[in-house]
């Protein structure tokens, strides 16, 4: 999604030379939005993908269901981080939390966008495989809601962003 400033700039605070008309563009960059949009999904995604491949695995193939576990529990994390985020955001605490473990460990080696962009590919590359797979087609009903709202968020998000920029251009 091209944002026009970087999401850890500002926390949605005021910045000097920001027109009154660009207050939908600071409601993109402001973490809340983007843990909404983007994070929460993203969690969502991988961890009913862990819960898939736990019940592909038990007990056929005991690494598969401790695969998903793993993926279970990153996926958990992933959004205890968001939700932090989000709230930080929403009660404007400083933090320097980032958005997900990768990114956290990208921190480490100075890279925690390169790292998140990486989460990102993980994140569809999951949506990807539970499609493919055939496991998306034994979700239970609410996992099939989770998925949808996650699904519906997501991309209704990234086109309203997109569709924001491009009528904003042409202005």
């Amino acid at each position: 999604m091209p944002l026009e400033q970087n999401p850890e700039q500002n926390h949605g605070e005021s910045s000097p030379g920001v027109r009154p008309a660009d207050r939908i563009q600071k409601l993109f960059i402001r973490p809340f939005f983007l843990t909404l949009t983007m994070g929460l999904p993203f969690c969502i995604f991988k961890g009913l993908f862990g819960l898939a491949a736990i019940q592909a695995g038990t007990p056929s193939n005991p690494i598969l269901a401790d695969f998903g576990w793993l993926v279970v529990a990153w996926a958990a994390t992933d959004f205890a981080m968001n939700a932090m985020r989000a709230a930080c955001d929403l009660l404007h605490i400083p933090t320097q939390l980032e958005y997900c473990t990768l990114a956290e460990l990208g921190r480490l080696v100075h890279r925690p966008m390169i790292f998140l962009a990486v989460d990102t590919l993980i994140s569809f590359s999951t949506i990807c495989l539970m499609l493919w797979s055939g496991w998306i087609m034994q979700l239970t009903q609410p996992e099939a809601y989770l998925w949808y709202t996650a699904t519906t968020l997501n991309l209704i998000s990234i086109s309203f962003v997109s569709l924001y920029n491009e009528a904003k251009r042409a202005a």
